[in-house]
C-alpha cells in the first residue's frame, strides 16, 4: 500500500495476525493487537440488570489494562483507528468492545472485515470499510447475557442440591446429555447372536466371495443349512452390471474440518481448532470458523489450474456448492488454502498436515467423479430358497479418488469396505463350492461418541454455532461431566461352522470385543446433574428448544427480532422453574441401595458425595456413623456391584512392618497412597491398591524419601529457609513462597547473606538481618581501615 502521511492504527485480536497484516500495509500503518477479548461481564457478580431490559455491565479485564493504555495512546496519535477484528459476531463484539472502551468518535473509527489474509483482500477491506454491525453484536450480547442468567441460575440449585462448585450452562448440559442418554441405551442394550453365512466359489478356476441373503439365529439352523449345501447345486441365477459414480465432498466447514482432522489425523476438536486459527493467521488459510461451502470465483480458477496442471483436464470438474445449513452465518467462504497454487507450507509438523488435509479436500472438490463399475450375481441353490450374493466393484476412472477419500465415523462400515472383483460369470452357468462357513455374529450397542461425532451430531440438532463446538466439548470434559478415555476390550468366544469337501468341522475361537478408543464417556457427577436437570428443567435440556434458542439468535444477527424482547420470552419461565425448583426439589446425589454388608447387617448405597463417588455402609441416623470409602475412576455408581463395594472397604489395611513401623495403603481424596512413619508415597494408576505387596509398597516409600533426600541442597532450619531441587531447576523456598536462583550463583554454596538478599524485603527474620547488617558494616570498616593504611604505606615508601 502506497505511503499515506494519514496516521492509521489497525486493531485486530492476535499478535501472530497483526505481524502478517503489517507486512501488506505501508509506512502510514500501524497494526496493534487487542490480545482477544478486552471486556465482559463481571465474574464474580451477574453484571446484568433484569429489571432494566437486560443492561449488561462490562469490565475490562485487569490483565488487559496495560493493553488498553497502549492502545489509547495509539489511537490518540492516528488519525483513522481500522477495526479489523474477525468477521463473525464474536469478532464483531470485538470491535465494538474496542469503540467503547478507546473512547473512538464515530468519524474516526472504521470497520473492515476479510475472510483471508492476503495483500489482495486487505487492500479491498481498506477500500471498502463499514460501521459496526450492531445486529451482529446484540446477536453476541444475547448469547452472553443468556448464558449468563442460565448459569447464574441453575449452578447454585446444583451446589445446594447436589454438590459444590458445579455449573450448568444452555448448550454444555444439552450436549452431555446427548453422552449421558447413549450410555444408557448402551447399558439397557442387550446383545443378540446370529450366523452369518458367506462362501467361496469356483468359477473357470477362479475363486471369488459370496455372502447368504439371510442370517441365522441358532447354531442348528445354520449347521441344518450346510447340510443341505453338501448336496446342493450351485448356478449363476442373474447377473446384473451397473454403472456407479462417486461425486467429492464439499470443501470444509468448521464441524466438518473438526470431524475429518479427528478421524485422518487423531486431533481433538480443541487441537483443530487451534491450528487452524494458527494457520488463519500467518495468511495460509481463510477464516476457519464458518458453515459455509462457497468457494469465490479466484480459488475456482486457481483449482482449476492446479487440477490441469498435476492431473490433466478430464480430471477437472468445476463445482459451486451450496451451504446445507439455513442458519448459515455472515462467513461467505469454506476454508480453503489462501492460495491454492501453494502446496506446502512452513510450520510445525501439524500445522503443515492440517493444512495438507485443507489443501487436499479443497483441490478434491473441483474434480472430476470417479466412474465405477458394480456387478451383482446372484446364486441359486438347489435344494433351497436362500441365495448367495455376489457384488464386485471395479473402477473405470478414479477420478477425485486419485487425491482424496473422505473418512467415515461408521467403524463397521470401514471394517466392511473392500472391493471384491469378480471373475467373468455367465447366466446358468455351474459352480462350486471351495469353502462355506457359518460364523456366530453378535448385535452391537450403538457407538459412544467421539469428539468428531458429537460435533456432527449437534450440528445436526442445530444446536450451537461453528464458533461454540470446541468451547462447549472442551467445558463438559473441564467439569469433569464427561472424560475421553480408551476401554479395554474383553474376551468372547464365538462359534465357527465350516463346510469344506462335504465335511462340516465346528470350532469355538476367541475375540476380543467391546475396545473403544478416545470415545466419550459420562461420569457417574454427569450422569447425576443431567438426570436433575431432565427432571426439573425439562425445556432448557429439549433438543429442538435449545435449536430454536440458536436460531433466534441467528434472526437478531439479521436485525429481524429485538434481542431484549427475546431474552424476556426466554428469561422469565425460566425464572419460575428456578423458583419452585429451589422450593419443592429434593437433594439427588443419585444414591443407589447395592444390599446388606454381611458383617454389620447395615445398607450398602453408592452416591455422590460431597468430595465425588462414594460407597457407605450405614445411614446418617443409624447408632453408629456410616463408613464410607472412596470410589476408584473405574468403577460407576451406576453399575458397582455390592461384591465391588464391600471390597472398597478392605482399606486402610496395614501390610506388615518395616523397621519397627507399620506400612499402610489406603485411598485418599487424591487417589491410592502407601503410609509409612510420616511419609506418603502415591501408588502409580496402573498398580491396584487392593493387590499391591508388602515389598512394592517399601519399594516405594524408599523411593521417596530417597527423592526427598536428594531435594534438599542447603537447610538453614532456624530461620525456615531451604534451598531446594526443584522441577525447573533449584530454588530457595521461605515462608510458603519460591525464589529463583541467579544463574551466577552456585546453590550449594550459597551464604545465608546472600540468600536473603535474593528474598528481599519478603524476609521477616529482622533479628539475623540485623546481626547480617552489623557483620556488614564491621567488614565494611575493615576494609575501609586497611585500604587507608595501604594508601598511607605507599606514600611512606615514596617519600
Amino acid at each position: 500500500m502506497k505511503k499515506s502521511e494519514q496516521k492509521n492504527l489497525v486493531i485486530v485480536e492476535s499478535p501472530a495476525k497483526a505481524k502478517t497484516i503489517q507486512k501488506f500495509l505501508g509506512d502510514g500503518f500501524v497494526v496493534k493487537s487487542s490480545f482477544g477479548h478486552i471486556r465482559d461481564l463481571a465474574k464474580n457478580d451477574l453484571s446484568v440488570d433484569i429489571n432494566n431490559q437486560f443492561k449488561p455491565t462490562y469490565v475490562i479485564d485487569p490483565e488487559k489494562k496495560k493493553i488498553i493504555d497502549e492502545l489509547k495512546k495509539a489511537s490518540k496519535e492516528s488519525d483513522i483507528v481500522w477495526l479489523a477484528s474477525d468477521e463473525d459476531r464474536e469478532g464483531e463484539a470485538i470491535a465494538w468492545h474496542l469503540s467503547e472502551a478507546l473512547n473512538l468518535p464515530k468519524d474516526k473509527r472504521k470497520r473492515i472485515v476479510f475472510h483471508e489474509i492476503t495483500k489482495k483482500a486487505i487492500e479491498e477491506a481498506i477500500k471498502n470499510p463499514r460501521g459496526i454491525d450492531f445486529n451482529l453484536v446484540n446477536a453476541q450480547q444475547a448469547r452472553r447475557i443468556l448464558d449468563r442468567l442460565v448459569g447464574y441460575e441453575l449452578s447454585p440449585i446444583l451446589w445446594k442440591k447436589i454438590k459444590s462448585n458445579l455449573s450448568a450452562g444452555r448448550v454444555q448440559s444439552v450436549a452431555v446429555r446427548l453422552i449421558v442418554e447413549r450410555e444408557k441405551e448402551i447399558q439397557n442394550f442387550q446383545s443378540q447372536s446370529f450366523f452369518k453365512v458367506s462362501g467361496i466359489f469356483i468359477a473357470d478356476g477362479q475363486l471369488f466371495k459370496a455372502e447368504l441373503d439371510k442370517k441365522f439365529t441358532t447354531e442348528k439352523e445354520a449347521q441344518d443349512f450346510l447340510e443341505k449345501c453338501k448336496k446342493a447345486q450351485f448356478t449363476i441365477e442373474s447377473i446384473e452390471t451397473k454403472p456407479a459414480k462417486r461425486s467429492p465432498s464439499a470443501p470444509f466447514t468448521t464441524s466438518t474440518l473438526q470431524q475429518e482432522a479427528s478421524r485422518k489425523l487423531g486431533f481433538s476438536v480443541a487441537q483443530t481448532m487451534t491450528l487452524a486459527q494458527r494457520l488463519y493467521e500467518e495468511g495460509y488459510i481463510t477464516y476457519m470458523r464458518t458453515d459455509s461451502v462457497n468457494l469465490s470465483e479466484l480459488a475456482l480458477e486457481t483449482a482449476e489450474e492446479v487440477i490441469k496442471d498435476f492431473y490433466g483436464k478430464k480430471y477437472h470438474q468445476k463445482r459451486q456448492f451450496t451451504t446445507k445449513s439455513k442458519n448459515a452465518q455472515e462467513a461467505h467462504e469454506a476454508i480453503r488454502p489462501t492460495y491454492i497454487n501453494k502446496l506446502q507450507i512452513e510450520g510445525d509438523k501439524n500445522e503443515q498436515r492440517l493444512y495438507e488435509l485443507i489443501w487436499k479436500r479443497t483441490v478434491a472438490s473441483q474434480m472430476a467423479d470417479a466412474i465405477l463399475e458394480k456387478t451383482i450375481a446372484k446364486i441359486k441353490i438347489s435344494n433351497s430358497d436362500e441365495k448367495f450374493i455376489a457384488q464386485g466393484e471395479v473402477i473405470k476412472f478414479d477420478g477425485f479418488l486419485k487425491l482424496y477419500i473422505e473418512s467415515t465415523d461408521d467403524e463397521q462400515e470401514n471394517a466392511n469396505e473392500e472391493n471384491n472383483l469378480l471373475p467373468p460369470l455367465k447366466k446358468g452357468q455351474n459352480i462350486e463350492y471351495k469353502q462355506i462357513t457359518a460364523v456366530q455374529r453378535f448385535t452391537h450397542h450403538p457407538p459412544r461418541y467421539t469428539e468428531a461425532s458429537l460435533v456432527k451430531k449437534l450440528e445436526e440438532l442445530g444446536i450451537g454455532r461453528p464458533s461454540t463446538y470446541a468451547p462447549t466439548i472442551s467445558t463438559i470434559q473441564k467439569r469433569d461431566y464427561v472424560v475421553k478415555k480408551d476401554k479395554e476390550g474383553t474376551p468372547r468366544e464365538y462359534v465357527q461352522l465350516s463346510l469344506e469337501q462335504n465335511k462340516i468341522n465346528k470350532e469355538v475361537k476367541t475375540e476380543n470385543t467391546g475396545a473403544e478408543k478416545g470415545k466419550l464417556f459420562p461420569t457417574d457427577l454427569g450422569i447425576v446433574v443431567t438426570d436433575f436437570l431432565m427432571k426439573h428443567f425439562p425445556e432448557i435440556m429439549d433438543y429442538q428448544f435449545t435449536a430454536n434458542v440458536e436460531e433466534e439468535f441467528d434472526e437478531i444477527a439479521l436485525g429481524k427480532l429485538d434481542w431484549v424482547k427475546m431474552l424476556e420470552k426466554f428469561y422469565y419461565p425460566f425464572h419460575k422453574d428456578v423458583v419452585k425448583t429451589i422450593e419443592e426439589s429434593e437433594r439427588s446425589t443419585g444414591e443407589r441401595v447395592l444390599g446388606i454388608d454381611p458383617k454389620t447387617g447395615k445398607k450398602v448405597i453408592a452416591r455422590i458425595g460431597r468430595f465425588g463417588p462414594l460407597v457407605q455402609i450405614g445411614e446418617q441416623g443409624d447408632d453408629e456413623k456410616p463408613v464410607y470409602a472412596k470410589m476408584p475412576k473405574h468403577l460407576s455408581i451406576h453399575t458397582i456391584t455390592l461384591e465391588e463395594a464391600l471390597n472398597l472397604f478392605q482399606l486402610p489395611k496395614v501390610l506388615g512392618k518395616h523397621n519397627g513401623k507399620e506400612v499402610i495403603v489406603n485411598i485418599g481424596r487424591f487417589g491410592p497412597y502407601v503410609l509409612y512413619d510420616g511419609t506418603f508415597a502415591s501408588i502409580p494408576k496402573d498398580e491396584d491398591p487392593y493387590t499391591i505387596t508388602f515389598e512394592r509398597a517399601v519399594e516405594l516409600i524408599e523411593n521417596k524419601q530417597s527423592a526427598a533426600q536428594s531435594k534438599v541442597i542447603q537447610n538453614f532450619e532456624s530461620d525456615g529457609i531451604q534451598v531446594l531441587n526443584g522441577r525447573y531447576g533449584p530454588y530457595i523456598s521461605y515462608n510458603k513462597k519460591n525464589y529463583k536462583i541467579p544463574k551466577d550463583k552456585n546453590p550449594k554454596t550459597l551464604t545465608l547473606n546472600e540468600i536473603i538478599e535474593i528474598i528481599g524485603d519478603d524476609f521477616k527474620g529482622e533479628a539475623v538481618a540485623e546481626e547480617i547488617s552489623k557483620t556488614e558494616k564491621k567488614s565494611t570498616t575493615k576494609k575501609a581501615a586497611a585500604s587507608v593504611t595501604k594508601k598511607t604505606s605507599s606514600k611512606a615508601k615514596k617519600k
